[in-house]
């Protein structure tokens, strides 16, 4: 069954994006969920409908995410404007999601829509204190305490992917451990 539904979100048809579109502009930035709109990318993503997890929807605006200007001397060339690249727009959704429920931990996230806007992604948060987490064997790992906040370390599937970790081996010798670190050991 879920195949079927994610043969139906790669091609959805226009009458009911556009609807759906037109409904969530009105919603406010961050909205919990019953349900995730897109059951089959959740399961897929470790989600599971029971307590202790739940759902937030996180409204971001695109672009703006440019450098200013360089002043001073340079030629022409090298002082164009330069996209922000250190951070994706999912990271910044499970961020903003974990400032407003500041007790959970993202487990994943995903893309919901987009337009020329805004974009929309789906969190998917765990409460570690819950038994019915504790209990778990598939959820249980997120309740120990090197999980903790593991957003704002880059931990997550989005900030591992910012950080160029999905890659490994030829031209990737300077993201591991991290770019700082490989910038600390020259110096």
């Amino acid at each position: 069954m879920y195949s079927y539904l994610r043969d139906l979100w790669k091609i959805p048809s226009k009458e009911i994006t556009r609807d759906r579109l037109i409904e969530l502009r009105k919603q406010p930035s961050i909205v919990r969920l019953e349900h995730p709109t897109r059951i089959d990318r959740a399961r897929s993503l470790g989600y599971k409908a029971k307590q202790g997890v739940i759902i937030v929807r996180v409204k971001l605006s695109r672009g703006g995410r440019k450098r200013m200007k360089l002043k001073g001397g340079r030629r022409s060339k090298t002082s164009r404007r330069k996209k922000i690249v250190n951070k994706n727009y999912r990271r910044i959704a499970e961020e903003r999601a974990v400032k407003k429920y500041k007790n959970l931990e993202v487990l994943n996230s995903y893309l919901l829509l987009k337009d020329g806007k805004f974009a929309w992604h789906e969190v998917i948060l765990i409460d570690p204190s819950h038994p019915a987490i504790q209990n778990d064997k598939d959820l249980r790992w997120i309740s120990e305490k090197q999980h903790r906040r593991r957003v704002f370390r880059g931990l997550t599937s989005a900030g591992k992917k910012s950080r160029g970790f999905l890659h490994k081996g030829k031209g990737v010798e300077k993201a591991r451990p991290s770019l700082r670190s490989h910038d600390r050991r020259l110096h």
